[in-house]
């Protein structure tokens, strides 16, 4: 854990202790309320100038051409209101105790996890970013010790605050470090991440992503062949009208991984597209996922293509 350095109460990050202290209220209040407040905040996104919205946009449009205009607008919608609710779940996610986690969250498979792990090789966990995907780890955590893999954000406040209540309930591990990864494999333990947005260094593949290639991790399949681990799917999703949650846990993915890391990828992004089509507002579409390995790549994003801080996460 870092210090808390005198720099970290400098001006500049004001503004970041402003909205850590609005999430710390907003774990206080009951769920409904806090899901009342995220939707609120997500209304608001919707009406604001964001890039991140005109992304979401441009992905809806790209995933989803069956679509016409108005259903997609509607479904833009929802997801605003959808990562509104993200970020108070995220405020849950750190400071809500276990009980009041278990009590909001049913976990369905975990007899497929269970046997992953009798067989004394591990297990790698694998989801997407969804705007549940902090809530979700942190459901999957009660059951279970859990590795996390997570990037950091550049934000040092945030960055220690995050890492801090990560250590609170999970041991996490930089996205970066394979062989920590593979450490807590070989000692049967459970490690989690998500292996959907864009990827374009060694290892980076073009694979298919609702029927458009996109720069692609292969890294699941060589963690899997070097550990010896099962490979399972672990999808998320918020119950309607505000129920709570039902995680779930698929069985250990047969003949994985396969002779081709490319269509290892391809397999999971077949598994990846079925859960989206169930929860579309739910999957996280601000990220620029489509970008190629090449210059002939089209460019889809036009004004909101240059390069930016990726947005925090619990995976990558």
């Amino acid at each position: 854990m870092p210090p808390l350095r005198p720099g970290f109460f400098a001006p500049r990050f004001w503004p970041t202790w402003l909205v850590l202290g609005m999430m710390r209220t907003v774990a206080q209040l009951p769920f409904g309320a806090q899901m009342r407040v995220g939707s609120a905040l997500g209304r608001l996104l919707h009406r604001l100038p964001l890039a991140y919205v005109r992304i979401a946009r441009r992905n809806i449009e790209l995933c989803h051409p069956d679509l016409c205009d108005r259903d997609r607008e509607r479904l833009l919608h929802g997801h605003c209101r959808s990562l509104g609710k993200g970020v108070c779940e995220t405020a849950v996610t750190w400071w809500e105790t276990d009980a009041k986690i278990k009590g909001l969250a049913e976990i369905v498979g975990m007899e497929h996890l269970q046997a992953a792990i009798a067989a004394g090789r591990g297990a790698i966990m694998i989801g997407g970013h969804f705007t549940t995907i902090e809530i979700a780890t942190r459901i999957l955590g009660t059951a279970l010790p859990l590795n996390v893999i997570y990037r950091p954000p550049k934000n040092p406040v945030l960055a220690r605050t995050m890492l801090k209540n990560f250590l609170r309930h999970g041991n996490p591990i930089a996205h970066d470090d394979i062989r920590a990864m593979i450490r807590a494999l070989k000692r049967n333990e459970v490690v989690w991440y998500a292996p959907d947005q864009s990827y374009r260094n060694k290892g980076a593949a073009m694979v298919d992503f609702f029927g458009i290639p996109a720069a692609t991790t292969t890294a699941t399949s060589r963690l899997a062949r070097i550990s010896g681990a099962a490979v399972l799917t672990y999808f998320t999703e918020r119950l309607p009208d505000d129920r709570g949650y039902r995680a779930c846990i698929g069985p250990a993915l047969c003949d994985f991984p396969g002779e081709c890391p490319v269509k290892d990828a391809e397999r999971f992004n077949r598994l990846l597209e079925a859960q989206i089509r169930r929860v579309p507002e739910q999957y996280l579409w601000t990220h620029r996922r489509f970008k190629g390995l090449s210059a002939d790549y089209p460019e889809y994003y036009g004004r909101d293509s240059r390069r930016r801080a990726p947005v925090v996460d619990a995976g990558t």
